[in-house]
C-alpha cells in the first residue's frame, strides 16, 4: 500500500527555521510503498539467513592468496534480482616437507656422511605422478656425487608444482645435508680416528684454503 508517511513519494521535507530539509521517508526507505501485512518469517524484507556448507574445488598448483570465484554463491539480490558472488581466499598451510618457491618445491633431505664421501644414492619424497610406477608415485632416487657437501642442491625436472594457466610444471631442488654420525662405540671411533690421520688436504680443500686464509690475517693482525 502507499506509504502514508510520504504519501508515496519516497521523500518528506522538514522545516528548520527559514530552512526545509527534504530527506529520504524513514517509514518506506523511499519506496512510497509500504508492506501492510508483513510475511511472519522474513519480516516483508523478502530474504531470509541461512547457512550452507559448499563443495569447493581447488585448482591444482593454487598458491597462497589465490582468490576462487563462486557464481551466484553470494547473497540473494535485492527484490528478486540476480544473486552476488562467493569469493574465497585460499590460506595454504605450511608442510613438513617441501618449500614452495614459485613453481619449484624445495627439500632438505639428510645424507649419510659415508654416502656423502663416497657417492651413492638416497629417497627423496616428492609429489605424485600419473607417470609413476605403483609404490613409486611419492618417492624418487636421487645420486649424490662423491664428495657432495652441505649445502650441495640437485634438481628434478618437471617435479615441482604445476601452473594454474599452462601445462607447465616446476622443478624439485633437493638440498643435501650432509649427517656427522653421533654415539659412535670404540672400534667406529677408532676407525674415524684412522680415516683422519690418513686424510690430507687433498681430501679437505676447503679446510686447507680456509685455514691459508686465517693464517693470513693472523700475520697481518701481529704483523709476524
Amino acid at each position: 500500500t502507499t506509504c502514508p508517511t510520504c504519501g508515496g513519494a519516497g521523500r518528506v521535507r522538514a522545516s528548520q527555521g527559514f530552512f526545509a530539509i527534504e530527506r529520504t521517508c524513514p517509514r518506506c526507505g523511499g519506496e512510497g510503498r509500504i508492506i501492510s501485512d508483513p510475511c511472519a518469517t522474513c519480516r516483508g524484507h523478502g530474504q531470509v539467513r541461512r547457512k550452507r556448507t559448499l563443495q569447493v574445488r581447488i585448482p591444482a598448483g593454487v598458491d597462497d592468496g589465490a582468490r576462487i570465484r563462486l557464481a551466484g554463491e553470494g547473497d540473494a539480490g535485492a527484490r528478486g534480482g540476480p544473486r552476488g558472488d562467493l569469493y574465497i581466499f585460499v590460506s595454504v598451510r605450511p608442510h613438513d616437507l617441501f618449500e614452495r618457491d614459485g613453481l619449484d618445491l624445495l627439500c632438505t633431505v639428510p645424507v649419510p656422511m659415508t654416502t656423502a664421501a663416497l657417492g651413492g644414492e638416497i629417497e627423496a619424497p616428492c609429489l605424485s605422478d600419473g607417470d609413476a610406477g605403483e609404490g613409486q608415485a611419492n618417492r624418487l632416487s636421487v645420486k649424490v656425487p662423491e664428495g657432495t657437501q652441505t649445502g650441495r642442491t640437485v634438481r628434478i625436472r618437471g617435479r615441482g608444482m604445476p601452473s594454474l594457466r599452462s601445462r607447465e610444471r616446476g622443478d624439485l631442488v633437493v638440498e643435501l645435508f650432509v649427517e656427522t654420525p653421533t654415539r659412535l662405540n670404540a672400534r667406529q671411533k677408532a676407525l674415524m680416528q684412522e680415516l683422519a690421520d690418513l686424510c690430507g688436504e687433498q681430501q679437505h680443500p676447503e679446510s686447507s684454503g680456509f685455514l691459508n686464509k686465517a693464517r693470513r690475517f693472523w700475520e697481518d693482525v701481529t704483523g709476524g
